[in-house]
């Protein structure tokens, strides 16, 4: 047996060994054609067939290497994808030829053939493939909309092209001495990505975001902080790449994906910004999709836990939550559904619909021994105690094992309805795609950017919102659509619709909620430019270590300095050993600051000590009580601020302006704030600095202005350098001046 899978998975970081790569290949770059074989292969070569313009063609054949196969770019992490990472990673049985086109060539043709010790040979192929080459072009390929002048530099203009498209285009803008490039969407490793290259492509990092520079949520957006500030966005789906001066120091280099025809007048737009910060933001969301205003009560403590999976066990948390006089205002359940159709209560039981129709509460019996034997009880209970409840989601039908009874016709009519994502095969056909990522590998896909299949989903979980009374889902998971040969029902490929899959996944349930009559409260992780118009985000599955702490910080920053306004994080960290509790306190300290406050742990397969980041449980383990009382004086604290939260944040959706934002924001023309970008304004009134370290001291810069410390209500000298002792119950807050009357009584009851 010998297998060539030309695109490969579709991995954006990782080759896999079967793959061609590149897919699209370019004259003077090398060409690695790969292959999978079965282990009693001894021999294989891969014959290659390369045409000129002129019809001219060069047959040669190369003697493929064995090599280590690697399927997916994974590596086994303790975590909760352990089980579902590759188990065929770095098996042998891999095969690659490197090979030199000649400086003419247009196309190839190529095929792979494996020979076993008996003699016998199995191929595979012919593939075929357009060759690109590189060359200069108009500066018209790029075409700048917004004010003028153009910031692209006149001559810089490159085309990637074959016989017939432009492949990609790069292009050049100047960087002056001194300006600050900050945004590209969710960024974890810092604020001022001056001198380092990213790419704008939606991807689950799980965990360890900031060390490998990779984001749940890119936007090809970015400020340019100056003395003459500006902004731009490369109006596109498909993957951009950009060199911030880490090539040239004064130059930032752009290039994007295209699918133009070679003889296009412009293959590519980009969107210029000037002004302040604040101009430039608002006028980036203006053109990409406004946020909504979400209700109050999103802005109060979110509690959950992967393993609180039973309708007792949720109860039982929320009980110790009064208990202990900690107020929380919402809920997530992650644990709750079949996990098949991701739409019924665990131990539900029920007549599936044949037709796939949604099922309505009164379909459903709940058995008093089950998970959940009255979800509609726990969820006015909940509510009675002013507690808001929503629900996990998964945007996936689940193919392993081979699903049955609702699941079943749910899969079958959305493949015959044709509801589902598809891929392409190596002979040109379509087929459902299946799922390629670690999580639910093989499942298959609604097409939740058509909004006939993102109703049909959608509205198999209404009865959910109208009676049950659920307020809002987690819709987590939206990084699963891998690959440039995925056929979208609009008939546009992967490579233009993947990135767009979460911005469309939030808005259909937030649609739901509102076809309901509520609020389009979800909470996402992936995400892209045009999420700013769905829900609120919080950074993803982290560690529990100071360095995450700080990789999540620098994370709200760059999303809200991207536009986006209701954000958070899970609360020091929700995976691993438990944090350790100065860790623990001071993460929710700096939290109380942040316009999602939510902590969340990692499923654990119930083995003892539970890993849930509850205060009493960090408590019990760590042995120190005193977490529960700074816990609770610090949500306390976050009740009392809720209603400058909520005014701050109708503020931040009518202005376009980050609720959270980066100091530089408010204070521009201070050189010295990059020097402490870990500090954040929230609203128009506080100065947050959160202790990102060990110790109680800090250093903390306060720029020029009239301000007062929020814990003693005296006045502090703007434009200086404090040291501060912080007991780790609190962090480095200062209140404008002006405000300080209307605010004494949050920080000083």
């Amino acid at each position: 047996m010998i297998r060539h899978t030309p695109h490969g998975s579709g991995h954006p970081y990782s080759e896999d060994t079967e793959q061609r790569s590149p897919v699209l290949p370019v004259r003077g770059e090398p060409l690695r054609i790969g292959a999978r074989a079965s282990a009693d292969v001894t021999v294989v070569t891969i014959t290659v067939i390369e045409r000129d313009a002129q019809g001219a063609q060069r047959e040669t054949v190369h003697t493929a290497k064995s090599v280590v196969r690697s399927s997916r770019g994974q590596a086994t992490d303790g975590g909760h994808l352990a089980t579902a990472q590759a188990r065929k990673a770095n098996q042998p049985g891999g095969w690659e030829a490197h090979l030199n086109l000649d400086g003419s060539t247009v196309a190839i043709q190529y095929s792979t053939a494996a020979q076993g010790p008996d003699g016998r040979v199995t191929r595979s192929g012919p593939y075929s493939t357009d060759v690109a080459w590189w060359e200069a072009a108009a500066d018209s390929l790029v075409e700048v909309a917004g004010p003028t002048p153009t910031r692209l530099v006149h001559g810089s203009v490159m085309a990637l092209r074959t016989q017939t498209r432009t492949a990609r285009v790069r292009w050049q803008m100047p960087l002056a001495h001194g300006e600050r490039v900050v945004g590209f969407g969710e960024r974890f490793d810092t604020l001022d990505q001056r001198g380092l290259t990213l790419d704008s492509v939606v991807f689950e990092q799980y965990k360890n975001q900031g060390a490998q520079r990779k984001t749940y949520m890119p936007m090809p957006f970015a400020h340019v902080v100056g003395a003459n500030g500006w902004g731009f966005h490369v109006d596109t789906s498909r993957r951009v790449w950009f060199d911030v001066g880490a090539t040239t120091t004064d130059i930032l280099t752009v290039e994007a994906q295209t699918d133009a025809p070679a003889d296009s007048d412009g293959a590519i737009t980009m969107r210029q910004f000037v002004g302040s910060p604040d101009e430039v933001v608002a006028a980036f969301v203006g053109h990409v999709g406004a946020p909504k205003q979400l209700p109050d009560w999103v802005l109060r403590l979110w509690a959950s836990g992967n393993e609180w999976n039973t309708q007792a066990e949720v109860e039982r948390q929320m009980a110790l939550h009064r208990e202990h006089r900690i107020p929380v205002g919402n809920i997530v359940i992650e644990a709750w559904s079949d996990e098949t159709s991701f739409s019924a209560f665990r131990d539900a039981e029920f007549e599936p619909h044949p037709d796939g129709s949604p099922a309505r509460l009164s379909d459903f019996t709940f058995p008093a021994d089950g998970a959940w034997p009255d979800p509609k009880g726990m969820v006015d209970g909940l509510r009675a105690h002013d507690v808001h409840v929503h629900l996990w989601q998964i945007p996936l039908i689940k193919m392993r094992p081979h699903p049955k009874g609702q699941a079943r016709i749910d899969a079958d009519v959305a493949r015959s309805d044709r509801y589902v994502i598809q891929e392409r095969t190596k002979d040109g056909k379509l087929r459902p795609y299946r799922n390629r990522g670690w999580w639910f590998p093989l499942s298959l896909m609604p097409d939740l950017t058509d909004d006939a299949a993102a109703q049909w989903w959608t509205d198999k979980r209404r009865y959910l919102v109208e009676e049950v009374g659920i307020d809002g889902f987690k819709t987590d998971g939206g990084e699963h659509a891998w690959g440039s040969d995925l056929v979208y029902l609009d008939g546009r490929g992967g490579d233009e619709k993947n990135n767009l899959f979460p911005v469309a996944y939030a808005k259909a349930y937030g649609d739901l909620l509102e076809r309901c009559g509520k609020a389009p409260v979800t909470f996402s992780r992936a995400g892209f430019s045009g999420s700013q118009a769905h829900g609120a985000f919080w950074a993803g599955d982290e560690n529990s270590t100071w360095e995450a702490f700080r990789w999540s910080m620098l994370a709200g920053l760059n999303a809200a300095a991207s536009g986006i306004v209701y954000w958070g994080w899970d609360i020091a960290g929700f995976s691993g050993d438990l944090p350790e509790p100065e860790l623990y306190v001071r993460a929710f300290a700096a939290s109380a600051f942040v316009p999602i406050m939510q902590y969340h742990s990692e499923f654990n397969h119930h083995r003892k000590p539970a890993r849930d980041r509850t205060p009493w449980h960090v408590a019990e383990l760590s042995g120190d009580q005193s977490v529960i009382a700074e816990v609770r004086e610090i949500v306390e604290l976050r009740e009392r601020l809720v209603p400058y939260l909520a005014h701050s944040a109708k503020h931040a959706v009518e202005s376009r302006v980050p609720l959270m934002r980066p100091m530089f924001f408010d204070f521009p023309d201070d050189a010295r704030v990059w020097d402490y970008p870990i500090q954040w304004m929230l609203g128009e009134s506080l100065l947050v600095a959160p202790v990102l370290a060990p110790g109680e001291t800090s250093t903390v810069y306060v720029p020029a202005g009239d301000w007062v410390d929020a814990w003693t209500g005296l006045p502090v000298e703007g434009g200086t350098v404090h040291e501060v002792q912080t007991p780790r119950s609190r962090v480095p807050v200062y209140v404008r001046a002006e405000a300080w009357s209307d605010l004494k009584a949050v920080f000083l009851p």
